[in-house]
C-alpha cells in the first residue's frame, strides 16, 4: 500500500498545520464549498465504527502519524485501514474526487479524540463504581458524597486540561474560562478552583456545578453527565439540600475509614508517619 502522503493537500490535527507532498495553509472552510458536509459525513461513518471497536480513534492517529511523520507505508500495511475505506466510499457518493485520503486521516484522527474522550467519560465512570465496590463501599451514595470533598482545593490543568475545548459534558463558557487558566502548551501545574463558585467553602455548590455542567474533572462531571447513571438522582438529591450531602458525607467518610483496619500486632504506631519504626 503506498503511503496515503502520495495523494495529501493538506493535513491538519488539533490546529497544527502540517505538510504533505505539497505543503498547502489549511483554513477551517477549505471544504466549506465543495464538501459541506464533510465532518459530518466522517462523523457519521466514525460514530458506527466506534459501537464495535473502541480502537478506531487510536488507530487513525497511528496511522495519521506514521503518513505525516514517518513517510512510511509499512505501518500502515498493518493496521485495519478498512475505516479509511468506508470513509472515503461515504465521501465519494457526496463529494467524489475531493477530499483526499491524507485528509481523511487528519480529520479522522481529530473526530476519532473527541469520540473517544466521550467513550472514556462512561469507561472512566465505570472503573470508578468498581473501584468503590472493591473496597465494600456503596458505588452510588458513598461515591457521589465523598466526591463532594471537591468542594474546595485545586487542582492541576494537567489533570483536567485535555477536556477543554473537547469534551461535551464541559460548559462551554466554563471551558473558555479555563482555557485562560491553563492555555494549550502552559503551566501544567498551575492551579484552578474544584469549586469555581466558592472554591474555600465546604457547601453543596459543588453539585449545582455539575449539574451545570461545570465540574473540573471528568470523574467528578461523571456522576452527573453519564446517562442513566444511578449517581444522578444523588447529585440532585445533594443539589437541593446540604442537609443530605452532610449527613451522608459524615456517614460515607465513616464508611471509608472501616476499610480493612489494621488491629493489634497487624498494624503499629509510628512515630514518625513518613516511615515505618
Amino acid at each position: 500500500m503506498p503511503s496515503f502522503r502520495m495523494t495529501t493537500t493538506f493535513v491538519v490535527l488539533a490546529g497544527m498545520i502540517l505538510g504533505g507532498s505539497k505543503a498547502q495553509q489549511l483554513i477551517p472552510t477549505f471544504y466549506g464549498n465543495t464538501c459541506p458536509n464533510l465532518t459530518t459525513i466522517v462523523g457519521g461513518v466514525l460514530q458506527q465504527a466506534v459501537q464495535s471497536d473502541i480502537r478506531i480513534g487510536a488507530t487513525l492517529i497511528r496511522a495519521h502519524f506514521h503518513d505525516c511523520m514517518v513517510d512510511d507505508a509499512t505501518p500502515n500495511q498493518m493496521i485495519d485501514v478498512d475505516i479509511v475505506d468506508d470513509i472515503k466510499t461515504a465521501l465519494e457518493n457526496s463529494c467524489p474526487g475531493l477530499v483526499s485520503c491524507a485528509d481523511i486521516l487528519a480529520l479522522g484522527s481529530q473526530i476519532g479524540v473527541s469520540l473517544q474522550s466521550h467513550l472514556l467519560l462512561t469507561i472512566n465512570f465505570s472503573v470508578l463504581q468498581r473501584k468503590f465496590r472493591d473496597v465494600g463501599l456503596d458505588d452510588s451514595t458513598d461515591l457521589v458524597a465523598l466526591s463532594g470533598a471537591h468542594t474546595f482545593g485545586r487542582a492541576q490543568c494537567q489533570t483536567f486540561s485535555r477536556r477543554i475545548g473537547t469534551d461535551p459534558t464541559l460548559d462551554p463558557m466554563f471551558s473558555d474560562v479555563l482555557a485562560q487558566i491553563c492555555p494549550q502548551g502552559g503551566n501544567g501545574n498551575a492551579l484552578a478552583n474544584l469549586d469555581s463558585s466558592t472554591a474555600d467553602d465546604f457547601g453543596n455548590n459543588y453539585y449545582t456545578n455539575l449539574q451545570n455542567n461545570r465540574g473540573l474533572l471528568q470523574t467528578d462531571q461523571s456522576l452527573f453527565s453519564t446517562t442513566n447513571a444511578s449517581t444522578v438522582a444523588i447529585v440532585n438529591r445533594f443539589a437541593g439540600s446540604q442537609r443530605d450531602f452532610f449527613d451522608a458525607f459524615v456517614q460515607s467518610m465513616i464508611n471509608m475509614g472501616n476499610i480493612s483496619p489494621l488491629t493489634g500486632s497487624n498494624g503499629e504506631i509510628r512515630t514518625t508517619c513518613r516511615r515505618i519504626n
